[in-house]
């Protein structure tokens, strides 16, 4: 692991490296000409967005379902069978995930079939090229692959509850709404906060799922940092770049996984 790190720093502050057999010392060059790129304003937004937009999501999504599963209102076939229908797009390989969703979202896929019969848009949408639906679509997409997660280890947090708890509640008269609030959030929290840092750290470096939807576009519409730094490689071939971008990138992922880290930690 330390080897190609280090290779990559190294990299990072010469130039025309890979491509040139004497690479010269450049300093912080590469740098700077990453920061100042034009495209690097626009992905690190996208990321962003992709980012708290997904992990909220996920949240959201995770625990709704977790509760509904829990519940003591459904029979065991019926939440049985909801487990198996709920926790099958975390069993996809990012590969089908991107497939399945491409031939959903095509301008003569069944979700524009659906939407043009239902009236709600005259003609179907290029969701996936156009600029003002790429973002949204491969996020949607995203929130779809990753809710499982959340609901999976929610679903053992809720069952790891103790009944007493919410008998003692109802016995003091307090609401639905208050036992979710005082006692169920609560005793998810350490679980919430877990999931929701590991969630940022994956969420901000997806590659394979923009890579094989959008490819960063269309117009750099889905530019993350990760398809920015692979593009600066491998399509213009300015590796010493690339490595800077690289650099900046696990700088920022070591500073989550600090947080990550100092959280578990403050936890035991």
């Amino acid at each position: 692991m330390f080897v190609p790190i280090a290779m990559v720093m190294g990299y990072s502050v010469m130039d025309n490296v890979i491509t040139n057999k004497h690479p010269e010392f450049v300093g912080l060059d590469n740098y700077v000409k990453v920061l100042t790129n034009g495209v690097l304003p626009t992905a690190v937004l996208n990321t962003a967005i992709f980012t708290i937009v997904s992990v909220i999501a996920h949240l959201v999504l995770g625990l709704l379902f977790a509760m509904m599963l829990n519940t003591k209102l459904l029979s065991n076939l019926t939440t049985g069978l909801f487990r198996v229908i709920y926790v099958l797009p975390w069993l996809f390989t990012v590969a089908i995930i991107a497939i399945l969703w491409r031939l959903l979202l095509n301008p003569n896929g069944v979700i524009n079939y659906v939407l043009v019969g239902l009236g709600i848009t005259p003609t179907g949408i290029e969701w996936l090229s156009t600029p003002g639906t790429a973002l949204l679509a491969v996020t949607f997409i995203n929130i779809w692959a990753g809710y499982p997660f959340y609901m999976v280890s929610l679903l053992a947090g809720l069952q790891g509850i103790p009944t007493d708890l919410y008998e003692a509640a109802k016995v003091d008269g307090a609401s639905a709404l208050q036992q979710f609030w005082h006692m169920t959030l609560p005793q998810l929290k350490p679980i919430i906060i877990s999931m929701s840092l590991l969630d940022v750290i994956w969420t901000s470096q997806q590659f394979a799922l923009i890579w094989m939807t959008t490819g960063g576009g269309p117009i750099n519409a889905t530019e993350m940092l990760s398809t920015f730094t692979y593009k600066l490689a491998f399509s213009n071939y300015e590796f010493s770049q690339a490595s800077a971008s690289a650099v900046l990138l696990l700088v920022v992922s070591t500073v989550l996984a600090y947080v990550y880290a100092r959280y578990q930690k403050a936890r035991e």
